[in-house]
């Protein structure tokens, strides 16, 4: 599955974080364990494309995420937890929509590497100005907080979320990608 995937986000104090908690009282949190993976030498990093090997409960989704003037490509497999969990053991991945996308971009690695992981208990509801999520996220020693909202328009959908922050007291701190976050902690590691 294919689909541009277009996000607002700030990360949060834990006060804010704890605030807006309350908005979601009627929502179940789901756990994502999200496994970072790349080529030893960082290709993937080199043209700015993030993968990842994201598992639930009980099923698994290979992404690969391009980046666009506007948002992100977004190319989705769905993989059954126990091959999931075998690919990230073995640092293979399947093969289909993702390694076909990868080929597309020069990048024909059979050697992968996974990074590490970063687990993130989400909250998350569709709203009158799109898709909220609010994300409580840890890997190596570190906790941060995010909100994230997913729209189809840019232009609305920032005007949405600046109201939104305004109206929650929320002070807007730009959020790199948990990526971006994951990689500059693992450096400091």
């Amino acid at each position: 599955m294919k689909h541009l995937e277009i996000e607002l986000k700030t990360l949060l104090k834990i006060d804010d974080y704890s605030r807006l908690l309350k908005q979601f009282t009627n929502v179940t949190p789901v756990l994502q364990k999200n496994y970072y993976i790349d080529t030893p030498d960082f290709q993937l990093r080199e043209k700015k494309v993030a993968m990842r090997i994201r598992t639930f409960d009980d099923w698994a989704e290979l992404t690969l995420k391009v980046p666009q003037s506007v948002g992100n490509m977004e190319f989705n497999q769905k993989l059954n937890l126990k091959d999931a969990e075998n690919y990230l053991n073995k640092a293979e991945l399947p093969q289909g929509l993702v390694v076909d996308e990868l080929a597309k971009h020069g990048i024909k690695s059979s050697q992968w590497k996974v990074l590490g992981c970063l687990m993130t208990l989400r909250y998350e509801m569709e709203t009158p100005i799109g898709l909220m999520a609010l994300d409580k996220s840890q890997y190596f020693d570190i906790t941060d907080y995010e909100l994230e909202l997913e729209v189809t328009n840019h232009e609305v959908g920032k005007i949405d979320f600046q109201k939104f922050l305004e109206e929650n007291q929320i002070t807007y701190q730009k959020a790199p990608s948990k990526l971006v976050r994951f990689v500059k902690s693992m450096k400091n590691c």
